[in-house]
């Protein structure tokens, strides 16, 4: 349609003089809108009373949309290179959009089913466009500070929550019926969340732009950067790249980081209730929870700016060292001696969803380090079928966990360190794998411009 063809590539590409600092803000536009997955512990307790059902089966929407958050990103991401930011965000936006409407309906017909048709498969497809739409174009316009520019594009995502969660609580309050949040108050807040977020993401679909074919930042020569063993200046194209050890390896890697964090935001609002129960010293409410929330939401956020920017300096491997690493202390800290203090508790975790967020923002990086630019939106795209894994193991390991140590809303800080105790193992399967990750071998290399392919490296070459 003609009206449509301003979503077209060749009508993004930025004018001469353009200031790619506009183009953060349009990122943001959409991840701080499909960010909202990591608020649905807020009314979690609320649809599992209307279909009653066990925490396991609601805990299955939020899996089916990370499931299709990583298929949508690896099916699509040659797709999303070609036709660009533009296209590919409205699309997400649409996709986001419907998700709501249809949950919205499936909740008020009692049909679970179509809020896992709705949410998880419709609205995991709008993540999953949504989510990696942003990174390849910002890390363009940012060549000079790779970790910056994804930490930038990502931690919208991550301060999505920081948004929903307390505007969920204050909705459902509203739609609610005498104090009494029902599924019909989470019908009514799905249909709201449908209509603004795809006012927003529109504003994000207007701003955003690409550089003009050859554009580089002012004062920047990439020739005065300093080489380092793990930055190649070669190109792994995306369908080579997941041959390569170090694309698995990396993978790894990132499932294992996803699988320990993601049990905790999507277990967030129950787990420091039940940590300082009724008896405990102090007790800690629902709308004091639902904070609690909002502050993970934040550490997510902060994470994902911070430490991918501080891998600029430090690296990526070191970086994930860090995360992998300090977090098996931190787990082992949170089993052990979590509920002593609600302060020690909220700082523990607020550190681990930081690491979680930061392995997010610091991945894209770590690609291009690995295999250039030339397809890294693509690969990117391919390696979250990683976090479509951890998106089913992270829930089910708690919520199936917790669902055998007892009735939720009556556990205790105990029930919950066989699962932490899990998250120490995953994570040190993780430090292990990146330790493996070395520079792919020149076999896998694209020739470079006016050169010919070159002859494959001997089947003994080290990868």
């Amino acid at each position: 349609m003609a009206v449509l063809k301003f979503l077209d590539r060749e009508h993004t590409v930025a004018p001469a003089g353009y200031s790619r600092w506009l183009i953060p803000p349009a990122a943001l536009a959409v991840h701080l809108c499909i960010g909202q997955v990591y608020a649905t512990s807020v009314y979690k307790e609320a649809l599992r009373e209307h279909f009653g059902t066990s925490l396991t089966a609601i805990g299955v929407i939020f899996s089916i949309a990370i499931v299709m958050l990583g298929l949508s990103a690896a099916v699509f991401g040659t797709w999303v290179e070609r036709v660009g930011p533009r296209k590919t965000m409205f699309t997400a936006a649409c996709c986001w959009a419907v998700g709501f409407f249809v949950a919205a309906a499936g909740i008020s017909a009692g049909q679970l089913w179509l809020v896992y048709l709705g949410y998880g498969v419709i609205g995991g497809i709008g993540l999953g466009l949504g989510y990696i739409s942003p990174v390849s174009t910002l890390m363009k316009w940012f060549p000079d500070r790779p970790g910056l520019a994804t930490g930038m594009a990502i931690m919208g995502f991550g301060g999505g929550a920081m948004v929903a969660a307390p505007l969920s609580r204050q909705l459902l309050s509203w739609y609610g019926s005498d104090g009494v949040v029902g599924g019909d108050a989470v019908a009514k807040l799905f249909v709201t969340f449908g209509i603004a977020y795809f006012v927003v993401m529109m504003m994000g679909v207007f701003t955003v732009r690409v550089p003009a074919p050859g554009w580089k930042p002012p004062h920047f020569d990439p020739s005065t950067i300093k080489p380092k063993a793990m930055v190649t200046d070669a190109d792994v194209s995306a369908a080579n790249a997941i041959k390569t050890p170090q694309f698995w390896l990396l993978w790894i890697v990132l499932a294992c980081n996803v699988t320990a964090g993601i049990g905790i935001l999507e277990q967030a609002a129950e787990m420091i209730q039940d940590y300082f129960s009724s008896g405990s010293t102090v007790a800690v409410t629902a709308v004091a929870a639902a904070g609690f929330v909002g502050l993970l939401s934040v550490a997510n956020m902060v994470g994902r700016f911070v430490w991918s920017s501080a891998s600029d300096v430090m690296g990526r491997k070191p970086t994930y060292m860090l995360y992998l690493g300090a977090g098996i202390a931190i787990y082992l800290l949170l089993a052990t001696i979590g509920s002593t203090s609600t302060a020690l508790f909220v700082v523990l975790c607020a550190v681990i969803i930081s690491f979680y967020g930061g392995g997010f923002a610091t991945v894209p990086a770590y690609l291009r380090d690995l295999f250039g630019t030339y397809q890294v939106g693509a690969i990117h795209g391919r390696l979250l079928t990683a976090w479509s894994t951890a998106g089913i193991l992270g829930p089910l390991i708690v919520n199936g966990i917790l669902d055998a140590q007892g009735t939720p809303g009556e556990l205790t800080a105990a029930d919950y360190r066989p699962a932490l105790f899990t998250m120490v193992g995953i994570l040190a399967v993780g430090f292990v794998a990146n330790l493996l990750i070395r520079p792919v071998a020149s076999r896998w290399h694209e020739p470079k411009r006016g050169e010919a392919a070159s002859e494959p490296a001997p089947s003994g070459a080290r990868d």
